[in-house]
Formats: structure tokens, sequence, C-alpha cells
């Protein structure tokens, strides 16, 4: 009990704490951190001469004159338009009106025109939708009634081919031969020549060109596909898909023929195909014929719109001369 008193004196004297004071939780530490901002060592505010905190130096506000807030009263939201969010509460408050996107935006006569729009482009899908689906579809009755409407439709801008993944890929050479019968100038007779293999000279224009020509690959081969795809087996033209793929082939068969050039004028042609099957492999032994069909077809008589204009005009003029 005497050593607890003097020891309790003693930590008076040298500035401690006296018998019945309490130890601090965290030894050194002046401030809680739930308490509110005491006089600190470290640059913390002191208390003024009365006990209330002093103005800072860096311009705190202080209490200004009766009637203006003191310095770290609440203040209510600003409404100054420049001020920082203040535009949108004051402006844009809960009732202000927001225009809303899209058709809604529009006046009504627009959004009636858009909405007609859209109707209609849909419609249209479709119809494109079902017209390309009763083209590429297995024969059925919509088909066998409709079929001249769906080919119209598809033909020629939505042609539809699986050539990339075409399950029977082409096992025959099919080549396109003319003829034609050519007026000697100068002469009363004509003469006729032989056949001639256009489809060798693509072939020919195209082996060893690095950068062949579409017209050489594929300007005759599609030409004759339109042609037998738009003609029975009787040669008559189904429509005018098949007027216009004759037309087609002529002009392209004469073209070809002004490249050999003849001496004399052609007054007829004729056309044939001739079709090969491909031969099997050698380790095969499937036995398949080589041997050529051929498919003539009748003689035409030529005509100024189966020339170039060009062309028509030298032959309208040879033959002005020839009445005279």
């Amino acid at each position: 009990m005497v050593i607890d008193g003097d020891r309790g004196g003693m930590d008076a004297d040298h500035g401690g704490r006296t018998g019945n004071e309490k130890k601090l939780a965290w030894p050194g530490v002046t401030n809680r951190p739930d308490q509110g901002p005491e006089a600190g060592p470290a640059g913390e505010p002191e208390a003024g001469p009365a006990g209330e905190p002093e103005a800072g130096p860096a311009g705190e506000p202080e209490a200004g004159p009766a009637g203006e807030p003191e310095a770290g009263a609440d203040l209510p939201p600003s409404t100054d338009p420049e001020s920082e969010g203040g535009a949108s509460r004051s402006v844009l408050g809960p009732s202000a009106h927001r225009p809303g996107g899209g058709l809604a935006a529009l006046s009504l006569p627009y959004q009636v025109a858009a909405a007609l729009a859209l109707s209609v482009i849909g419609l249209l899908a479709c119809a494109h939708i079902a017209m390309i689906f009763l083209h590429v579809a297995p024969s059925n009755t919509l088909t066998k009634q409709h079929g001249e409407v769906v080919d119209d439709w598809v033909f020629p801008e939505f042609e539809q081919n699986w050539k990339l993944f075409a399950p029977n890929p082409l096992q025959q050479n099919i080549s396109v031969h003319v003829r034609a019968e050519v007026a000697d100038n100068g002469a009363d007779g004509s003469s006729i020549t032989r056949w001639i293999n256009l489809s060798r000279d693509d072939g020919e224009s195209i082996r060893g060109n690095l950068l062949p020509s579409h017209v050489d690959q594929n300007e005759l081969r599609r030409a004759w596909d339109f042609y037998t795809g738009s003609h029975d087996s009787e040669n008559r033209p189904n429509g005018l898909r098949g007027e216009l793929s004759e037309l087609y082939i002529r002009r392209i068969v004469m073209l070809r023929l002004a490249e050999h050039g003849y001496g004399g004028t052609v007054e007829r042609f004729q056309v044939r195909s001739a079709v090969r099957s491909v031969g099997a492999p050698p380790w095969s032994a499937e036995k398949i014929s080589t041997r050529p069909e051929y498919k003539e077809l009748p003689w035409w008589t030529v005509a100024p719109s189966d020339l170039p204009r060009t062309a028509a005009a030298d032959q309208a003029a040879q033959a002005g001369q020839a009445e005279r």
C-alpha cells in the first residue's frame, strides 16, 4: 500500500497518472478515431483563448454578419446553372419532359410514313424468302402451278446454284462448235466452212495464262448453259428467257467468226454441241464410253441484231453496193 502510494505520488510528480486514473487504451495516442478533433501536438488546431477553435490561416470561413450562415453549416442544394450538378437539379427536375428516341421522337405524319415503309420492307423480305425457298425446294404443287412466277422473280439477279457443295459434279466435257456459209465477194457462189471448236479456242487462251480473261473462261460456257436451260428437247424457247438466250448465243458466235475472218460475208451459220463423258481413272474398273454425242441446231440466217453496229453498217453498205 505504501509502495502504491509512493509510486502513485511519483507518477504524479513526473507528470504521470495518479492512482485513481485509468491507463489509456492506445498509449501515446491522445484522440480516438471516434472522437472529435482536439488539440494535438502535430499541427492539429489548438484551442483558442476561450476554448473555441481559431480561424485557420488558409482563409477558412468565419462567422459573418448577422443573417449569414456560419462556416460548416449545411447549405441548400445549389441552383446556380453554372455550378456543378446545379443545372441537372434545377433544369431537369423530376417533372421535366425528356424526349424519347427512335420513332417516338418524330412527329405523327413522319411516324405514319416510317411505319408504312417498314411494313412494305418487311412484306418484300418475306416474299423474297418465300420465292427463294420455292425455287430451291423439291417439286411440289406450288412450284408446278406458279413455277413461272418464281422463275421470273429469281432469275437472273437471285440465281441459286450449289457449285461449291455440288453432290454430283460435272462428269462431261461440253464443247461448242460452229460452221458458217460464207458468200465469196466478187463471185456468185458460197462455201461452207469446217466445224470450228470455239471451246478449244477458249481453252488455248486460258492454258498457260497466269491472269486469264473472264470472257475466255465463262462467256461461251455460260451462254450455252443459258440456251440449253431455256429450251425444250425440240429446241423451242421457254418464254422470253429462251428468246434472249438465242440472241445471246448468236451474237457471241458472230463475234467469234469475225475473229477468224474467211474473206467473205457470213450469210448463215449452224451451232452444235459435242458432249463427251470423262473417262474413268486408271485404277478404276468402271467402263465409260468417251465417244462424243452431237446435238446440232438448225441453220440461222444472219440478222442485223447478230452483228455489232460497225459490222452491221458495213454489211448494209455492201448489200447496197451489190444492188446497184
